[in-house]
């Protein structure tokens, strides 16, 4: 497996189960990889504030992820600046306690990330948070009148399909 872009490793032997906080930022190369990675333009900011300990046979992570991305409008390709702000709850397993099991979760149960090798990776979890916050397709202010232009019709604007409209009067002709 290859480095993420943006790692930050606690070590396990570090994490007991008195509660700390960590503080971690994304440096320029980092964010310029990330932005990459992600099919951004860019990233111009990304920080974490976390807590963390040791909980019910995995390590638990909770806090807040913060960013400063650039989109590209998924019509116009516009750039889109977005700020995002989410809470993170995410729960380290180490893979070789889990191999060959099945794992039961909760309605409830936080994130699950698996590590390996001693050490759980604060940085990817920031950066998964981020992403997954993101709107996949997002739309800039011109995107509708690009549409329109295109000829595409909104969806308010659609007529539902009358396949079968003119059987009842083939079938009046027989």
């Amino acid at each position: 497996m290859t480095q993420p872009e943006f790692s930050r490793l606690e070590r396990r032997d570090t994490i007991g189960t008195t509660e700390h906080s960590v503080s971690i930022t994304a440096t320029e190369a980092e964010r310029a990889a990330l932005a990459q990675r992600f099919g951004l333009r860019a990233v111009d900011r990304l920080e974490a504030t976390l807590r963390i300990r040791t909980e019910g046979g995995g390590i638990v992570a909770r806090g807040t992820v913060s960013a400063k991305v650039v989109q590209s409008c998924s019509v116009t390709d516009e750039p889109l600046p977005v700020t995002v702000t989410e809470d993170i709850a995410v729960r380290f397993i180490e893979e070789q306690a889990v191999d060959g099991e099945e794992i039961e979760l909760s309605e409830d149960a936080l994130d699950t990330m698996f590590y390996s090798g001693g050490a759980v990776d604060l940085g990817e979890a920031a950066a998964e948070t981020v992403m997954l916050a993101l709107d996949p397709f997002p739309r800039g202010p011109n995107a509708a009148r690009a549409l329109k232009a295109a000829g595409v019709i909104g969806e308010d604007e659609v007529q539902p399909v009358k396949a079968l409209a003119g059987l009842k009067d083939l079938l009046s002709k027989t």
